[in-house]
Protein backbone atom coordinates (compact mmCIF):
# COMPACT_ATOMS: atom_id res chain seq x y z
CA UNK A 1 0.00 0.00 0.00
CA UNK A 2 2.81 2.42 0.89
CA UNK A 3 4.61 1.90 -2.43
CA UNK A 4 1.35 2.44 -4.34
CA UNK A 5 0.51 5.59 -2.35
CA UNK A 6 3.99 7.00 -2.91
CA UNK A 7 3.83 6.25 -6.64
CA UNK A 8 0.53 8.12 -6.76
CA UNK A 9 2.07 11.06 -4.88
CA UNK A 10 4.84 11.24 -7.47
CA UNK A 11 2.31 11.10 -10.29
CA UNK A 12 0.26 13.90 -8.73
CA UNK A 13 3.22 16.23 -8.17
CA UNK A 14 4.60 15.48 -11.63
CA UNK A 15 1.37 16.64 -13.25
CA UNK A 16 -0.22 19.18 -10.89
CA UNK A 17 1.07 22.18 -8.97
CA UNK A 18 0.40 20.91 -5.44
CA UNK A 19 1.41 23.50 -2.86
CA UNK A 20 0.22 22.00 0.42
CA UNK A 21 -0.12 18.66 2.14
CA UNK A 22 -3.88 19.21 2.36
CA UNK A 23 -4.06 19.79 -1.40
CA UNK A 24 -2.07 16.59 -1.94
CA UNK A 25 -4.39 14.72 0.45
CA UNK A 26 -7.39 15.86 -1.63
CA UNK A 27 -5.73 14.71 -4.87
CA UNK A 28 -5.05 11.31 -3.31
CA UNK A 29 -8.62 11.07 -2.03
CA UNK A 30 -9.94 11.50 -5.62
CA UNK A 31 -7.76 8.51 -6.51
CA UNK A 32 -9.32 6.44 -3.73
CA UNK A 33 -6.41 6.79 -1.30
CA UNK A 34 -7.20 7.99 2.21
CA UNK A 35 -4.09 9.16 4.06
CA UNK A 36 -3.55 11.25 7.14
CA UNK A 37 -1.48 14.43 7.14
CA UNK A 38 1.20 12.64 9.20
CA UNK A 39 1.42 9.83 6.63
CA UNK A 40 1.69 12.30 3.77
CA UNK A 41 4.37 14.24 5.64
CA UNK A 42 6.43 11.04 6.09
CA UNK A 43 5.92 10.13 2.42
CA UNK A 44 7.11 13.56 1.28
CA UNK A 45 10.23 13.21 3.41
CA UNK A 46 10.96 9.65 2.20
CA UNK A 47 10.44 10.72 -1.43
CA UNK A 48 12.74 13.72 -0.81
CA UNK A 49 10.28 16.07 -2.50
CA UNK A 50 11.12 19.75 -2.30
CA UNK A 51 9.20 22.98 -2.82
CA UNK A 52 9.69 24.75 -6.15
CA UNK A 53 10.80 28.36 -6.07
CA UNK A 54 8.14 30.73 -7.27
CA UNK A 55 4.84 28.96 -6.62
CA UNK A 56 5.91 26.62 -3.79
CA UNK A 57 4.65 23.45 -5.49
CA UNK A 58 6.18 20.10 -4.54
CA UNK A 59 8.64 18.67 -7.10
CA UNK A 60 11.27 15.98 -7.33
CA UNK A 61 14.75 17.33 -6.60
CA UNK A 62 16.42 18.55 -9.78
CA UNK A 63 13.26 18.37 -11.85
CA UNK A 64 12.49 22.07 -11.96
CA UNK A 65 11.91 23.11 -15.56
CA UNK A 66 14.08 25.86 -16.93
CA UNK A 67 13.94 28.02 -20.05
CA UNK A 68 17.22 26.40 -21.11
CA UNK A 69 15.54 22.97 -21.04
CA UNK A 70 12.85 24.13 -23.49
CA UNK A 71 15.56 25.45 -25.80
CA UNK A 72 17.46 22.17 -25.61
CA UNK A 73 14.30 20.22 -26.43
CA UNK A 74 13.63 22.55 -29.37
CA UNK A 75 17.18 22.00 -30.71
CA UNK A 76 16.89 18.22 -30.22
CA UNK A 77 13.54 18.07 -32.05
CA UNK A 78 14.85 20.28 -34.86
CA UNK A 79 17.99 18.22 -35.39
CA UNK A 80 16.81 14.67 -34.62
CA UNK A 81 13.14 14.35 -35.62
CA UNK A 82 12.64 13.03 -39.16
CA UNK A 83 8.92 12.25 -39.03
CA UNK A 84 5.86 12.72 -36.86
CA UNK A 85 2.57 10.86 -37.03
CA UNK A 86 -0.43 10.98 -34.71
CA UNK A 87 -2.73 7.99 -34.23
CA UNK A 88 -5.55 8.98 -31.88
CA UNK A 89 -3.86 9.61 -28.51
CA UNK A 90 -0.47 8.29 -29.67
CA UNK A 91 2.40 10.15 -31.33
CA UNK A 92 5.01 8.28 -33.31
CA UNK A 93 8.27 10.16 -33.85
CA UNK A 94 10.83 8.91 -36.36
CA UNK A 95 14.55 9.66 -36.12
CA UNK A 96 17.69 8.46 -37.85
CA UNK A 97 19.04 5.12 -36.61
CA UNK A 98 20.40 5.30 -33.09
CA UNK A 99 18.91 8.72 -32.34
CA UNK A 100 15.54 7.90 -30.75
CA UNK A 101 16.83 7.27 -27.22
CA UNK A 102 18.50 10.68 -27.03
CA UNK A 103 15.42 12.54 -28.24
CA UNK A 104 13.16 10.47 -25.96
CA UNK A 105 15.32 11.49 -23.01
CA UNK A 106 14.99 15.19 -23.89
CA UNK A 107 11.22 14.76 -24.16
CA UNK A 108 11.11 13.00 -20.77
CA UNK A 109 13.25 15.71 -19.15
CA UNK A 110 10.89 18.43 -20.39
CA UNK A 111 7.95 16.62 -18.75
CA UNK A 112 5.23 17.71 -21.19
CA UNK A 113 1.90 17.52 -19.33
CA UNK A 114 0.29 15.97 -22.42
CA UNK A 115 2.45 12.83 -22.14
CA UNK A 116 1.58 9.86 -19.93
CA UNK A 117 4.56 7.79 -21.06
CA UNK A 118 7.44 7.55 -23.53
CA UNK A 119 8.97 4.49 -25.20
CA UNK A 120 12.15 4.99 -27.21
CA UNK A 121 13.55 2.44 -29.60
CA UNK A 122 16.44 2.72 -32.06
CA UNK A 123 14.80 5.04 -34.59
CA UNK A 124 11.24 5.37 -33.28
CA UNK A 125 9.66 6.98 -30.22
CA UNK A 126 6.12 6.26 -29.05
CA UNK A 127 4.48 8.93 -26.92
CA UNK A 128 1.30 7.88 -25.13
CA UNK A 129 -0.66 11.10 -24.65
CA UNK A 130 -3.44 11.94 -22.21
CA UNK A 131 -6.15 11.89 -24.86
CA UNK A 132 -6.59 12.90 -28.48
CA UNK A 133 -6.68 16.64 -27.74
CA UNK A 134 -3.37 16.38 -25.86
CA UNK A 135 -1.83 14.44 -28.75
CA UNK A 136 -3.03 17.04 -31.25
CA UNK A 137 -1.57 19.89 -29.18
CA UNK A 138 1.79 18.12 -28.81
CA UNK A 139 1.83 17.25 -32.51
CA UNK A 140 1.40 20.95 -33.36
CA UNK A 141 4.11 21.91 -30.87
CA UNK A 142 6.66 19.42 -32.23
CA UNK A 143 5.79 20.26 -35.84
CA UNK A 144 6.34 23.94 -35.04
CA UNK A 145 9.68 23.15 -33.40
CA UNK A 146 10.77 21.10 -36.41
CA UNK A 147 10.00 24.01 -38.73
CA UNK A 148 12.10 26.30 -36.56
CA UNK A 149 9.14 28.42 -35.49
Amino acid sequence: MKAWRQSQILDVVDHDAVTSQEDLRQHLRTRGINATQATISRDLKELALVKRSGDGAYIRPGSERSPEGEGQLRRAVTSLMRGLERVDALLVIRTDRGQAQGLAEWIDRSQPPEVAGTIGGDDTILLVCRGTAAAEALERRFASMAKGA
